[in-house]
């Protein structure tokens, strides 16, 4: 038996004596803010990641721009301080902090050794609670956001995802995003008092979650969290919309629309193929069919990789899965990229594939395989300090208790085929699917 199937064998067998995490946590609501702590035995270090309700969905009619570039405008001076004052700060002690916008949230990352960890905070909560927002630097963000744009029109894999998601999230479906030429048009347009309006819209305390982990102690870290968030107020509830598939004017009567993005001079064609569905990662039947698609599309040992790329040379890289579904509804999805001169026969392998996992399901043999795979490489991803963090903010963001920690291994191993096939068919129609060409055509 090869080293990495025994290592798998054996994290699988010992399923039952996990340890429980979720007794290690501290969840507690400080300065309105949910707050995570868990130490580990990683010494001095400590991992920051945290989420609020802040992203482009909440730009609602307005400026679509507005949100990320208000996310941009977070590490460039506080009322307090400019970004080059705090930049040495963070550098004098090795410590690391980041923004970043989504569909429906701000995400903070950082990174620090526990000695630091008031500075960090102290930080991170000047940032969000009072950015200079100054009207030089915003425009600086803005020609930035500007570039990016411009490069993400020639993006093949860009092009893909947009018309995707448009496809098939219906209009005010959180989800679904403007276009990258509405965008453009956002950021030329955008002022920085929308911005400012914005900020003070959407940034606070209620709904956003702070996750710590590493070497910190319970005792030390509400007291300080409390202190340097004490008296924010304001934040906004996450968005909620259904998950239905769009009717879609393109769509040819066989089936799903295929929507084809002509680029000059590509490489390679971005392929996409799915729909949405209607289910949320928490929903009852939604860890089945993430097993399932698994089973297609994940990894090389996936049907999609042994079949499209090892054994037909289609594809360097084919895959399957489920998207947007923490908050609401999300998508289903193949992806791949073919050369152009492949492309025809790289589609029919990939719809081939398609229907007979959606019709003739999973064996018991892949099922008892990807079991251990996936389980195998969740408590190798709590392993880290950074992958731990990250599984707790997910949990939460999903709706669950800290206890699906535990649980999430033991749901996995009592899966069964009748069930897993059970939920692909029922919550998916190859006949239904849209199918993305970007690229070369």
């Amino acid at each position: 038996m090869k080293a990495w199937v025994l290592s798998l064998a054996l994290c699988f067998c010992a399923l039952p004596a996990a340890a429980q995490m979720a007794e290690r946590a501290r969840r507690a609501p400080v300065a309105g803010i949910d707050l995570v702590t868990y130490h580990t035995d990683v010494k001095d270090v400590v991992v920051l990641v945290g989420a609020m309700p802040a992203g482009d969905a909440f730009a609602s009619s307005g400026n679509g721009a507005v949100p990320t570039l208000t996310g941009m405008m977070l590490d460039r001076g506080t009322s307090a301080q400019d970004q080059f004052a705090i930049a040495r700060q963070l550098e004098d002690v090795g410590a690391e902090i980041s923004y970043a916008v989504g569909p429906q949230s701000l995400q903070v990352r950082a990174k620090c050794l526990k000695k630091d960890l008031p500075l960090v905070l102290t930080i991170i909560a000047a940032e969000l609670r009072a950015p200079a927002l100054a009207a030089a630097e915003f425009g600086k963000a803005r020609q930035q956001l500007i570039g990016m744009l411009e490069a993400s029109l020639q993006s093949t894999d860009a092009r893909s995802e947009e018309a995707f998601a448009r496809a098939v999230f219906p209009q005010g479906n959180p989800n679904r995003p403007h276009t990258l030429e509405e965008l453009l048009g956002a950021a030329k347009a955008a002022t920085v008092d929308e911005v400012r309006a914005f900020h003070a819209a959407y940034y606070g305390p209620a709904h956003f979650t702070l996750v710590l982990a590493g070497d910190v102690a319970l005792s030390e870290t509400e007291p300080l969290v409390a202190q340097v968030f004490a008296g924010w107020s304001g934040g906004q509830a996450y968005r909620e919309g259904a998950g239905a598939v769009a009717a879609v004017s393109t769509a040819p009567a066989s089936g799903g629309a295929e929507i084809r993005i002509p680029l000059a001079d590509k490489t390679s064609v971005s392929f996409l193929l799915g729909q949405a569905t209607d289910l949320r990662a928490r929903d009852p039947e939604a860890l089945a069919l993430q097993v399932g698609t698994a089973i297609l599309g994940d990894g090389f040992t996936s049907r999609l990789m042994s079949t499209v790329r090892d054994r037909e040379g289609l594809t360097y890289g084919i895959g399957a899965g489920l998207f947007d579904d923490t908050l609401t509804a999300g998508a289903w999805q193949i992806d791949a990229t073919f050369v152009p001169t492949l492309l025809p026969k790289g589609v029919a392998s990939t719809r081939r594939e398609l229907q007979q996992w959606w019709q003739g399901g999973v064996s018991e043999a892949e099922l008892a395989l990807r079991k251990r795979g996936l389980i195998g490489s969740y408590f190798v991803g709590l392993s880290t300090t950074t992958g731990l963090a990250d599984r707790i903010l997910l949990t939460i963001q999903r709706g669950y208790d800290l206890d699906w920690l535990d649980a999430y291994p033991h749901a996995v191993d009592a899966l069964t085929v009748p069930a897993i096939n059970a939920a692909i068919r029922s919550h998916l129609d190859p006949a239904k699917m849209v199918m993305v060409e970007a690229g070369s055509l």
